[in-house]
C-alpha cells in the first residue's frame, strides 16, 4: 500500500511540474472579479510573451492604449503584447516586463505556475516586495 501511495504522489508531482505556463489564461477585473480578457502566453526565441486575444466587453473591442508610451502608444489592446521577454529561471519565468494597458504603466515581472490551472503574476518596480500579485486561471 505504501508503495502505491508513493507512486501516486510522484505521478501527481510530475504531472504538476510537466504543466506549462503556455496557453490561454483568464484575466479578471480587480473590482468586479469578472473575467475581462483572455491572455495567450506563447514562446518566442526561448522567452515567454503574452498578448490579449479576447476582450469580453463588446464595447471595448476596438480600444487602444492611449496611456501607453513608445511603440505601444495608441495600439489596439486586442492583440497587444502585455508580457515581454521573460526567461525560464527554475520554476518561474522572470526578467521581463508586464504592461497594464488600462494606465500604460510598465512593470518588471515574474510568473509562476502555482497549480495546474493557476498562474501567479507579480508586477513590481525595483524589487518584487514592492508590487502587486494577480492570479490567472487557465481558460477552458
Amino acid at each position: 500500500m505504501k508503495k502505491h501511495l508513493t507512486i501516486v504522489t510522484l505521478l501527481f508531482a510530475f504531472t504538476l511540474n510537466a504543466q506549462s505556463i503556455f496557453g490561454k489564461w483568464n484575466s479578471t477585473n480587480d473590482e468586479t472579479g469578472e473575467i475581462d480578457s483572455v491572455i495567450e502566453i506563447y514562446k518566442k526565441n526561448n522567452k515567454a510573451f503574452a498578448k490579449v486575444v479576447k476582450i469580453m466587453d463588446p464595447s471595448r473591442q476596438n480600444s487602444v492604449c492611449t496611456a501607453c508610451e513608445g511603440e505601444n502608444k495608441n495600439k489596439r489592446i486586442l492583440g497587444l503584447d502585455i508580457l515581454t521577454g521573460l526567461e525560464k529561471n527554475d520554476d518561474e519565468w522572470s526578467g521581463g516586463e508586464i504592461l497594464d494597458p488600462r494606465n500604460g504603466s510598465v512593470y518588471n515581472c515574474y510568473i509562476k505556475l502555482v497549480k495546474k490551472d493557476k498562474l501567479k503574476i507579480r508586477g513590481f518596480i525595483g524589487v518584487a516586495i514592492f508590487g502587486k500579485t494577480k492570479y490567472w486561471e487557465r481558460a477552458k
